[in-house]
């Protein structure tokens, strides 16, 4: 993974991802209905949703399809493969994957995190990131990841009960460890908070002796729709955050910020761009509906204007094709 390039966490192959029922890509054919897609050979294919759509007009109208959750039911390697690959192939270096939704039953929500990690590595080289809001989910997901192909990532620890044991796991598994800004005692509600709480995750971390470059600090992006301070408060803890912490990576679930606003896309792309001229250089996004690329290219020219990228020569770099210095030197 060259992180000297904005590094992307591809956020899509999460059992909450739905799609809505008058999509156009929602067909019937043969008696089927189901969800339209070309495979990793171009072949036309059909994800089978018969069994979940509803047949009333009035309720299909306003249902949602969770479509990895239902490739996972029926174990469809090829529409699984194509939502891993198309992401890789969309610029993703890692792959996040949560199946918190196929169960409320830990048990059962284990048996699905190391078949997941088992059938993602058998399709993708690419790091994949077990991502869970139950600590023993993750612990599940790591046993089951083969350390001799790549190695994992974890999403995340914070400073709720029961997540920092994630700490020493991270060590013990030689784990990419993310580190979210979730307080004790809840979210946090301003920039100050953010920092305080992942100035403590990093003294954490630095117990356990994880490496920097394998830290992945989030501030938490929450919808500006539910409140319009939220944005300049995860963009001014990552600007402090990246005073402080110069090699640590930087990221956030941005796609969160436009939650419940029209033209998602738009609302993305501005935050993102605003997110990395603050610091960050990492993304967890949807890859395909956001031009990697261009990210990428704005990274470097940015990085180049800030006086981060000493005389441009990582821009230059970037823009002759070339093989990219190690570092730059952050300021």
């Amino acid at each position: 993974m060259d992180t000297d390039n904005l590094i992307v966490i591809g956020e899509n192959f999460n059992s909450t991802r739905k799609i809505k029922a008058t999509s156009p890509r929602v067909v019937e054919e043969d008696g089927k209905t189901g969800i339209i897609y070309n495979d990793l050979d171009g072949n036309k294919r059909m994800l089978d949703c018969t069994d979940i759509i509803p047949k009333d007009p009035a309720e299909r109208n306003s249902f949602m399809i969770p479509h990895i959750a239902q490739a996972l039911h029926l174990k469809d390697m090829n529409y699984i493969a194509w939502a891993i690959k198309n992401q890789e192939a969309h610029g993703a270096h890692i792959i996040d994957l949560c199946v918190d939704e196929m169960s409320v039953y830990p048990e059962e929500r284990h048996e699905w995190i190391k078949w997941t990690v088992k059938t993602a590595q058998k399709i993708t080289d690419k790091i994949v990131a077990i991502d869970s809001s139950d600590s023993t989910t993750i612990y599940a997901g790591l046993e089951a990841h083969d350390g001799s192909e790549n190695r994992p990532a974890i999403n995340s620890f914070n400073l709720e009960d029961g997540r920092q044991d994630l700490v020493p796991m991270a060590k013990e598994h030689n784990a990419l460890l993310f580190a979210n800004a979730s307080g004790n005692a809840g979210m946090p509600q301003n920039a100050e908070e953010r920092i305080a709480n992942l100035v403590t995750c990093m003294e954490m971390m630095d117990k356990e002796s994880i490496a920097i470059e394998d830290r992945f600090l989030d501030p938490l992006v929450f919808p500006i729709g539910a409140g319009p301070e939220f944005g300049g408060h995860y963009l001014d803890a990552v600007r402090e955050l990246r005073k402080m912490y110069p090699a640590v990576h930087i990221f956030g679930g941005h796609s969160n910020v436009s939650f419940g606003l029209p033209n998602r896309k738009l609302v993305n792309e501005v935050f993102v761009s605003l997110a990395i001229v603050a610091g960050c250089d990492a993304m967890m996004i949807d890859p395909v509906m956001n031009g990697v690329d261009g990210l990428t290219a704005f990274k470097f020219a940015a990085e180049a204007l800030l006086g981060r990228d000493e005389y441009s020569m990582n821009y230059l770099k970037f823009i002759r094709g070339g093989e990219r210095p190690k570092s730059s030197s952050r300021k």
